[in-house]
């Protein structure tokens, strides 16, 4: 058999799928294949290392407690929020300082459950499959954030804890969906990476902010468009071949994992709600139920609605779902689409 056959035979069937493959879907013009093909060559491209691209000790870019970069902008919730705001100068830079801090913490633990779950995703990936040698450039560049999340966090803030403790205690049992359940690992997967970028853009987009985050966002953002860009390229090859009870069932928990994910990378911690000093009347409105939050929330998932509506997983029998889990709301009319623009 020709490689390029097998090869074509094991991408069809997933990890562990059938032989034969489905008529191969199309992504912007590309077969799944040119999709892997593409990724894995910018990967080889373009990508970045911790500690040589990241100016940590460049003076232009040093971490002065007291620099008013510090403060959080109006894009996050928090920074909007009227308290934060009447609070003084010196307070506005300490909370924002701490807050930057604990958004890199979080980012650290998601990409080492990212990891976990992804090698055990490629101990279960035959051979010939293209899916490996992209999804491994993946775990490589993820081991260089969690590198520039910790070094971060270490040098700013090295007293924020992250996620809850639950969370930590949880990573290596939701990890082993990477074999047990790719489809879901993936969906996973796009809980905690959507969230992370879509804060990182709208931060970007503002401008400002301090020198040394908004360079390894920029970092981050690069490279984590090719991992947004596989997650979708898989589930969109691969969920459609899933049977259809398979797929009502992913489309009630997918909405679930959506909300678990925003709220754990994006609401802090009661103890790290304590070292900020922020008062539980104000996190319940920034990241509670209120129509503010809401939106944030909704607004976070447009790409995800998109592709959930593209492999038919928001349907009449699992929309309830999304509502239910405040995840629900129109799609993205293209990848990355500004919040502004979907206003």
């Amino acid at each position: 058999m020709a490689p390029v056959t097998l090869a074509k035979r094991v991408i069809g069937g997933g990890a562990r799928g059938p032989a034969t493959a489905p008529p191969v879907r199309r992504q912007g013009g590309q077969s799944y294949e040119d999709v892997l093909r593409t990724l894995s060559e910018a990967s080889v491209e373009r990508c970045f290392n911790a500690f040589r691209d990241v100016p940590w000790d460049d003076p232009a870019y040093a971490l002065v407690e007291d620099d008013e970069r510090w403060i959080l902008p109006s894009v996050d919730p928090l920074g909007a929020h009227p308290w934060y705001r009447s609070l003084s100068r010196e307070r506005q830079i300490e909370i924002g300082r701490r807050r930057l801090a604990l958004i890199t913490k979080i980012g650290s633990q998601f990409e080492q459950l990212l990891l976990q779950g992804g090698s055990g995703f490629l101990l279960r990936t035959p051979n010939d499959n293209p899916e490996f040698r992209y999804f491994m450039h993946e775990l490589t560049e993820e081991t260089h954030h969690i590198q520039m999340f910790q070094e971060f966090t270490n040098r700013v803030c090295p007293e924020v804890t992250g996620g809850p403790r639950w969370l930590v205690n949880v990573i290596p049992l939701v990890a082993q969906f990477g074999w047990m359940s790719p489809t879901m690992f993936f969906t996973i997967i796009l809980a905690g990476e959507e969230p992370i970028d879509h804060v990182q853009k709208d931060l970007m987009r503002r401008g400002g902010g301090h020198p040394l985050l908004r360079r390894i966002m920029q970092i981050h953002i690069a490279e984590e468009a090719r991992h947004i860009g596989f997650a979708h390229a898989w589930l969109e090859h691969h969920v459609p071949n899933r049977s259809a009870i398979a797929r009502v069932w992913l489309g009630i928990m997918w909405p679930m994992s959506l909300r678990l994910g925003a709220d754990v990378i994006l609401v802090p911690s009661r103890a790290d709600r304590a070292l900020m000093g922020i008062p539980d009347d104000v996190a319940a409105e920034v990241w509670g139920n209120g129509p503010e939050a809401a939106k944030f929330r909704r607004d976070l998932f447009s790409d995800v609605r998109m592709l959930a509506d593209e492999i038919g997983l928001r349907t009449p029998l699992t929309r309830w779902a999304w509502r239910l889990w405040g995840v629900d709301g129109r799609p993205a009319r293209f990848r990355a689409e500004p919040s502004s623009a979907a206003a």
